[in-house]
């Protein structure tokens, strides 16, 4: 019986897939686009910071790619990877952690990046996480009433992870309504960088762009991943990566060549 709950939640996850990646932008006009290994996944823009924000974390810990799809699975379960102000009981946040359970004052678990801490430090507790089926690390970690949810989110979620960890460079792209929101706030973006990935060595240049070095394997596609989902809050009209480029002008095209090479392990913003 187990087995067969399990099969029919996978065929449900299919089919939740197919609901998930056709959602569409909550904003007319604006969205975000994943593409890896064949298959496309749509996001709006906010969903997409966070889950930028979550692999940043899991960059900063140091933690494999599967981490990041586990955490996925659950963020899209519990709160279809939104920051939530609600929930059930006191639940609140991206995973929906609860302040009552131990995890940290609310205001704390509004921030994505402390209740993505907060996951990564339950989940590399869990004993042998890296070889648990996905939905069952998850559940190990939320604690969940139904824990075979998370399992129509694991393809999903394992195909999110290879585009905004970086493992599948220019997989990750945005297109936004109109002009910036605001004007370009480099500091603004150099702080919140910094919050989720850690330590970055970053340089202001007079154009004005933000030059951040992203050394570990994959981090400079997931620093562009992040940029180009904070592109209208930041007011980033440009990101630049080794012989590519991303413009909000027209970032429905997603990343084409540029003519000018960004050194490598090199993010350009601005």
């Amino acid at each position: 019986m187990a087995v067969a709950a399990v099969a029919a939640l996978v065929l449900l996850g299919a089919a939740s897939y197919v609901i998930f990646r056709n959602v569409k932008p909550l904003l007319a006009g604006s969205g975000c686009e994943v593409r890896a290994h064949g298959q496309v996944y749509k996001l709006n823009a906010g969903q997409a910071g966070i889950a930028a924000t979550i692999a940043g974390v899991a960059s900063h810990e140091s933690l494999p790619n599967r981490a990041v799809t586990i955490a996925y699975a659950a963020a899209l379960q519990e709160s279809k990877l939104q920051d939530l102000r609600y929930g059930d009981r006191d639940s609140v946040g991206v995973f929906q952690q609860r302040p009552s359970a131990g995890w940290g004052p609310a205001r704390d678990l509004m921030d994505p990046v402390y209740a993505s801490t907060k996951f990564f430090e339950a989940l590399v507790d869990v004993h042998g996480y890296l070889k648990l089926p996905v939905y069952k690390a998850a559940q190990a970690v939320q604690r969940s009433a139904d824990g075979t949810a998370y399992v129509q989110y694991t393809p999903t979620a394992a195909g999110l992870s290879r585009g905004f960890s970086g493992n599948v460079p220019r997989s990750v792209w945005c297109w936004y309504t109109g002009e910036p929101k605001h004007q370009i706030r480099l500091a603004a973006a150099s702080r919140q960088l910094t919050h989720a990935f850690g330590p970055l060595s970053m340089a202001t240049a007079a154009d004005p762009v933000l030059r951040i070095t992203a050394d570990r394997p994959g981090q400079p596609w997931a620093v562009a991943a992040w940029a180009v989902s904070h592109a209208s809050r930041y007011g980033f009209a440009e990101v630049r990566v080794g012989h590519y480029r991303w413009r909000m002008a027209k970032g429905e095209s997603g990343w084409t060549h540029s003519p000018v090479k960004v050194p490598p392990n090199t993010v350009e913003v601005g």
